[in-house]
């Protein structure tokens, strides 16, 4: 079995966890697989849109809470593992939001603890109407800190933080109402809808959407005026391209544009 499945059609790369026997749970292996595809996109240059999901009856459940336990065994109790462990998963979270392609997640069942993270940190998510979501660690013990971090930079902090220190869920509806999903749909139209979210994505200039997510979140960290500084730089080289140039003249002359 492929832990972690990839299937490209049309520029879309559609990356699946396919662990469901633990409901896809973000182990070793897992994350290993998914930085492994990560590296592999940052050079893809056919690529324009990545679609990330999960098999069977969940999208991810979190950190293998089993690896985890057996880390206690270590002479040093784990501390040594934990650190390389959060630090390896805080790498494919921030690799998914570097990657030059608009990432979306496509949800179903439950997204909790590290899963839950890993939606705030895909740029676009689409979820089945009864999808739960959640920063549940509270529940056994373990403050879900690193989780917080992508959590917090989507929803309201005051939202983020009764979620965190309550461990309650968010239903779909709930997630769509606070910003942490784009679209809440039935689940037999899950798969057609992100489809197509991706499909209008990958149809525009690949360049121009690759300049301008880096600059969406780049501009995010700065102050304002040079947060504008920084994005009037930014336009000039997009203007600057070929296909820019040539996209702009098919509008105006009302006809397709003829993109290298």
């Amino acid at each position: 079995m492929t832990l972690l499945e990839r299937h490209d059609a049309g520029g879309i790369a559609h990356l699946r966890l396919n662990s469901p026997g633990n409901l896809n749970a973000l182990s070793d292996e897992m994350l290993a697989a998914l930085q492994e595809q990560i590296d592999a996109l940052n050079a893809d240059r056919e690529t324009r849109v990545v679609i990330l999901s999960g098999a069977g009856k969940a999208f991810c459940a979190g950190h293998d809470l089993k690896q985890m336990q057996a880390a206690r065994d270590h002479e040093d109790q784990g501390r040594a593992y934990y650190a390389d462990l959060f630090t390896r998963c805080a790498s494919v979270m921030t690799g998914l939001t570097r990657l030059p392609q608009p990432v979306i997640a496509q949800v179903h069942g439950i997204a909790t603890a590290a899963g839950c993270q890993m939606v705030a940190s895909c740029d676009m998510a689409v979820a089945a109407e009864g999808t739960r979501f959640g920063v549940n660690g509270v529940n056994i013990g373990l403050f879900c800190s690193t989780p917080m971090v992508a959590l917090s930079r989507n929803i309201p902090r005051k939202k983020a933080f009764e979620m965190l220190t309550t461990g309650q869920f968010l239903s779909s509806e709930e997630a769509l109402a606070h910003g942490l999903i784009n679209h809440a749909v039935a689940p037999e139209d899950l798969e057609t809808r992100t489809r197509v979210l991706a499909e209008t994505v990958a149809a525009k200039l690949g360049a121009a959407v690759k300049i301008g997510k880096s600059a969406f979140y780049e501009q995010m960290t700065i102050g304002l005026d040079e947060a504008y500084a920084y994005a009037g730089n930014v336009m000039v080289e997009n203007m600057l391209l070929r296909d820019t140039d040539e996209g702009i003249t098919a509008f105006l002359e009302k006809r397709a544009p003829d993109w290298a």
